[in-house]
């Protein structure tokens, strides 16, 4: 019985990593607003930046019932008072300042930027930026295709290893997560504006697509 060119005892230990990346249209973006008020009437900031939450409240519940909007929070109110100085150093007369943040997660980028359009020229209302994303559902279904994708270039690369040396062909024993998953850069789209005449352009968004990568340690053994 003809013997092995190579004994158990001699198996080869391949060590490699693997990689796979791809990007994806966002599928929702996460919109940030803030509505802020000052001046020397304490009440009359308050009220009046409790007014325009509740219009802008008032337009994310129709959209959200039209399933443009999938989720919005308005959780943080800040209001507080402060003194400023004048060039001299001289006080000046107490301001007051109420500040109410929104987040949206919009899913229909039309209507995203209707109500960008609607929203930047109100008095008070400031637009801090909008982050672009996959849902989780989607992502987890990429992740799930990019890690299969990963242990393939992982197979191919240690292959490589062990046909350069004359080996045969490999076999995995140990598959680890490197903890290095990345959720890819958020595309952060800011924009400012200054008071459009009504005939203005309309808002047209387009962000770039979305980078997922996930790595993957793998051990093999050829003989």
């Amino acid at each position: 019985m003809a013997e092995s060119s190579h004994s158990a005892s001699e198996l080869l230990e391949i060590v490699v990593r693997g990689h796979a990346r791809d990007s994806y249209p966002p599928e929702r973006a996460l919109l940030s607003l803030s509505i802020d008020f000052s001046g020397s009437n304490r009440e009359t900031v308050y009220t009046d930046a409790i007014g325009v939450q509740g219009r802008i409240v008032e337009s994310l519940n129709s959209l959200e019932a039209r399933g443009a909007v999938s989720t919005w929070h308005s959780e943080s109110v800040r209001v507080w008072s402060y003194r400023p100085v004048d060039a001299k150093g001289k006080p000046r007369e107490l301001l007051y300042v109420t500040k109410i943040r929104v987040t949206t997660e919009f899913v229909d980028f039309d209507e995203l930027n209707s109500f960008i359009d609607e929203w930047a020229t109100v008095e008070g209302v400031d637009v801090a930026g909008v982050r672009w994303d996959v849902t989780r559902e989607g992502r987890a279904e990429h992740e799930r295709e990019l890690r299969r994708r990963a242990v393939d270039d992982a197979v191919a690369k240690a292959q490589a290893y062990a046909d350069a040396v004359g080996r045969g062909e490999v076999r995995a024993v140990q598959l680890a997560d490197p903890d290095m998953l990345s959720s890819g850069p958020e595309r952060m789209a800011r924009v400012t504006f200054a008071g459009a005449p009504a005939d203005a352009p309309t808002l047209e968004l387009r962000p770039e697509d979305i980078d997922i990568a996930v790595s993957v340690d793998a051990r093999f053994v050829a003989s």
